[in-house]
């Protein structure tokens, strides 16, 4: 069966690694044309090698999403490249692991809101006029911490709930547009995000703090992720936890509360 994503050109942000990595060869599997974003063009080249292997067009452009220009420059590159966008999914990230009165400084709030919010936010503010022309799709790869607060989180809670808001709000907006955004909130999924995770002060782990063995593969959470793009789904909560943590946010806050903090605690 022909996918509705065939020849449709997307642009994949993080698409080095992790969650972006996998999405990239699954979309290649629908025949998209993928432009690959990301700062490592080696690891971006590698990704474009196995892209094609499938069969898939697709376009190498290093990116900084932190750098609005090089955002615009992006979306250009594109559409010179295809003529059009289809689909926009804002996945480049950064996570953090430490609690604020740990940390030595609020650096890590700007350096994550920079990364996890302006940098949706650049994408798609140059992005949109053209995703109208084909009533495209925008994903925005949030969190579960975009839904509720999750301690040693604060900074990337912070970031990911504006990514949630701005994109309940810009829906709205787009709505007569037909331009659709899915909002996609994992919990943990293996990747090698963890190991990037700042500590307090500002540098990376190095390792994951996380039972690696106990939670969703990025291969796993990419699939849900294509599938809910194509069904141009409003919201994706990836797995059970995250689906009655967000009941009981509503209905038992201090309960999830708890909840919270046993998972960090646990460290699964």
């Amino acid at each position: 069966m022909k996918s509705e994503l065939k020849d449709k050109v997307v642009i994949v942000t993080g698409a080095s690694e992790g969650i972006g990595r996998a999405l990239c060869l699954v979309l290649a599997e629908h025949g998209t044309k993928i432009v690959l974003a990301a700062r490592n063009e080696e690891r971006l080249i590698e990704l474009q090698k196995e892209v094609e292997a499938k069969g898939s067009q697709s376009l190498v452009v290093v990116t900084d999403v932190t750098d609005e220009q090089a955002c615009k420059r992006l979306v250009e590159k594109t559409v010179a490249e295809f003529g059009q966008l289809d689909m926009l999914v804002n996945n480049a990230g950064q996570t953090m692991w430490t609690t604020m009165e740990e940390m030595t400084d609020t650096s890590i709030f700007e350096r994550l809101m920079r990364l996890n919010f302006f940098g949706t936010l650049y994408c798609t503010f140059h992005a949109v006029s053209h995703l109208k022309q084909t009533q495209g799709r925008i994903v925005m790869v949030s969190s579960v911490a975009g839904i509720t607060g999750i301690p040693s989180r604060t900074a990337y809670c912070a970031s990911k709930y504006a990514v949630t808001g701005f994109s309940e709000s810009l829906r709205i907006e787009l709505k007569q547009s037909g331009v659709s955004i899915t909002i996609v909130a994992p919990e943990f999924v293996l990747s090698e995000m963890h190991r990037r995770a700042l500590d307090h002060r500002g540098k990376p782990l190095g390792e994951s703090p996380l039972q690696e063995d106990r939670i969703m593969t990025a291969d796993e959470c990419a699939g849900l992720i294509v599938d809910a793009a194509i069904k141009r789904r409003r919201l994706l909560l990836t797995g059970l936890r995250s689906k009655i943590g967000r009941f009981l946010k509503l209905f038992a806050p201090e309960l999830m509360d708890r909840m919270a903090a046993k998972v960090i605690q646990d460290k699964k």
